[in-house]
């Protein structure tokens, strides 16, 4: 007898260790997943994963033109591994090989073919082709090889911002969380709004998703709506908002398939409503005081999504705004303009972390970051982090697996 009881205890004691820690709460709400996860995810304070940078592109000092970027938004990196940094308020994409060197320059400030205004979103099709989005003419730019505009699709309909290529052709985007009230007609509620349009090689609008929270006033709708997004594996679509405690994976057809949601050091409730009113013909607003609690998301070919969120808020001095201005002129031409006022002489914070969310939701773990991060990408191990306003840097890093 105490022979089977010693044999039993340890087989009983491998199962236990071996078991991963609860780190979450699961629950199905209207027929979606829904995952509560723990601090710290299941990893905890040993994190399965590591960032090794590997170099630094672009510098708000640089005396380099070619690395003088002026608010770089996006970046993308082709199958011979080059990268490709959109460099929007200098309209146009800097060309870099593997190993970082400079190669070439695509396109410049214009309204004509290769020419962009206030490009936004880089990204590349299904044949190879860089695809550029420039919400500020409307247009969405097929670029071939050489920096050729193959063709360009107008969007009639909307604008559209975040713009991916889908695996079997055509585009995802998202569209504007803003429905103000105007003289001819009532702002749109929540309810009859969503998220994001699909769209078909011509840019004609296929499909709509994607839910709104009502927070009971169109601009804290507009605020509280906004998100960032990335496609993951046979083009599933995971999405962290910026001012929601909230992370979701969409399938291509637009079901929501889970939702998410973590432990935040600082509340996500409305501070103070935003405010639009008018009178006598002008119009004033206030926008709504909100904690930031994503900045961007990527997913890697694990299907993992690595969101860039806050541990806190940024302080008082670690603050800038980044205003556009948006000129009509003749012809229906327009110039747009970028400028950011605050403290830019800071470039380092310990206000930023990665989290890593497994395909299911559940929060691996969390990676503290250094600097400052307005937009993140992943291609194989590679991962690239942008700091827009402050350096104007590209960081990237290797994933390290232990």
């Amino acid at each position: 007898m105490r022979t089977a009881v010693r044999a039993v205890i340890p087989a009983l004691l491998v199962l236990i260790l071996a078991a991963p820690l609860a780190a979450q709460k699961v629950e199905t709400i209207d027929g979606v997943r829904v995952v509560h996860n723990e601090k710290g995810g299941l990893w905890g304070k040993a994190p399965k994963v590591s960032l090794e940078l590997v170099r630094k592109i672009g510098d708000i000092d640089t005396e380099d033109e070619n690395l003088a970027f002026n608010y770089p938004s996006d970046v993308a990196v082709d199958a011979a591994g080059n990268l490709y940094v959109l460099d929007s308020a200098n309209a146009r994409i800097q060309k870099f090989g593997p190993d970082g060197k400079y190669l070439a320059t695509i396109g410049r400030k214009g309204q004509g073919p290769g020419e962009f205004m206030m490009p936004g979103d880089i990204d590349i099709d299904r044949d190879g082709n860089l695809v550029v989005s420039d919400s500020s003419q409307s247009r969405i730019h097929v670029i071939i090889d050489g920096g050729r505009d193959a063709r360009s699709l107008v969007m009639k309909d909307e604008r559209l911002y975040g713009l991916r290529c889908l695996g079997p052709g055509g585009f995802i985007a998202r569209a504007s969380t803003y429905s103000l009230p105007m003289r001819d007609r009532p702002a749109k509620k929540a309810a009859e709004m969503r998220l994001f349009r699909t769209l078909d090689n011509e840019g004609r609008i296929t499909a709509a998703f994607g839910e709104l929270t009502d927070f009971g006033e169109p601009l804290t709708n507009a605020t509280g709506n906004a998100a960032v997004f990335d496609l993951g594996d046979r083009d599933a679509i995971y999405i962290a908002f910026n001012a929601q405690n909230r992370v979701e994976k969409y399938s291509p057809d637009g079901k929501l398939l889970w939702r998410a949601d973590r432990p935040l050091n600082y509340g996500t409730e409305v501070r103070k409503k935003g405010k639009f009113e008018t009178s006598g013909g002008g119009v004033s607003m206030s926008e709504p005081e909100m904690n930031k609690c994503s900045a961007g998301i990527a997913v890697d070919g694990r299907g993992r999504a690595w969101v860039v969120t806050l541990d806190r808020q940024l302080r008082k001095e670690e603050q800038v705004q980044t205003s556009m201005t948006s000129i009509g002129g003749p012809g229906g031409a327009r110039s747009v303009s970028v400028k950011t006022t605050g403290n830019t002489d800071v470039r380092t914070t310990d206000a930023f972390k990665l989290e890593i969310f497994d395909p299911d939701g559940v929060l691996l773990g969390e990676v503290p970051l250094t600097h400052f991060v307005d937009a993140i990408r992943v291609f194989g191990d590679r991962l690239f982090l942008i700091d827009r306003e402050r350096g104007v840097t590209v960081y990237e890093y290797r994933i390290v697996e232990k």
